[in-house]
């Protein structure tokens, strides 16, 4: 059932994708090499996501059983599909932006692909408030570690509220003047910020500092982005101060 929302998901977000992408005119016969990358890389990306689970690599998975009974990550199927369509636009020597055409593509896909998690996997931690949901006995007998009788943090509810919320942002700020690639930028630094935050009422395992596993994939990426950032600003200013040099020597 999870994997089959995530298909689902993936689907819905080719449809999108499709048709956003017919508005805007960059449909040409690279575009089906972009879809092929995004495709293959959420699949890559989904079933690894979750393979280096722990710091010794002994107590991971194979990667061949990682691959067949493995946990499927949606994350690692977002990370996925944005190296793919980039290693396909690499590939093909495609320089069109199209990670506006992306953004609402990817935030409803990952609505529906999260009604998978959330009929399949433990809602979240122990919470007081009414809304909690609460596990039969017959419930957690297939979920393993799941409380029986305590209200739970639906934080897979919270998530589809939040993709359904970005996505309605997002297709009517595509009608709006913004930026090359803006919304995709939009999106994920917005999911990441929403992702650290609502890790702490998911039913994750703490491994570090009583972060998990996720709310370190995303801090690490968040310090990869800012260093990269800092080298191209760093670039930037040299080429300019060599530039103004250059213009002042030949007068």
């Amino acid at each position: 059932l999870h994997d089959a929302f995530i298909g689902l998901g993936m689907v819905v977000a080719a449809l999108v994708l499709w048709r956003e992408s017919q508005r805007i005119g960059i449909v040409e016969d690279r575009w089906w090499w972009a879809l092929l990358g995004a495709l293959v890389g959420a699949a890559v990306g989904s079933r690894l996501g979750t393979w280096f689970q722990h710091l010794d690599p002994r107590d991971n998975l194979s990667l061949i059983d990682q691959w067949q009974y493995g946990n499927r990550s949606i994350v690692g199927a977002l990370a996925g599909a944005w190296l793919g369509v980039i290693v396909a636009k690499r590939l093909t020597g495609w320089k069109v932006t199209t990670g506006d055409a992306f953004a609402p593509a990817v935030a409803l896909g990952m609505a529906v692909g999260r009604i998978g998690c959330l009929l399949t996997e433990i809602p979240g931690k122990p919470t007081g408030g009414e809304w909690g949901v609460v596990l039969g006995p017959e419930t957690a007998e297939w979920l393993p570690g799941a409380p029986v009788g305590v209200p739970l943090h639906p934080s897979f509810v919270y998530e589809i509220v939040f993709q359904l919320a970005a996505f309605a942002y997002l297709w009517r700020a595509r009608l709006k003047p913004h930026g090359p690639g803006a919304l995709l930028r939009w999106y994920v630094v917005a999911y990441a910020t929403f992702r650290f935050a609502v890790e702490f009422v998911r039913g994750n395992e703490e491994v570090w500092f009583g972060l998990t596993r996720p709310q370190w994939v995303i801090l690490g990426f968040a310090v990869v982005v800012l260093v990269v950032r800092l080298v191209l600003s760093g670039r930037a200013r040299l080429a300019e101060r060599r530039s103004l040099v250059a213009a002042a020597d030949s007068q």
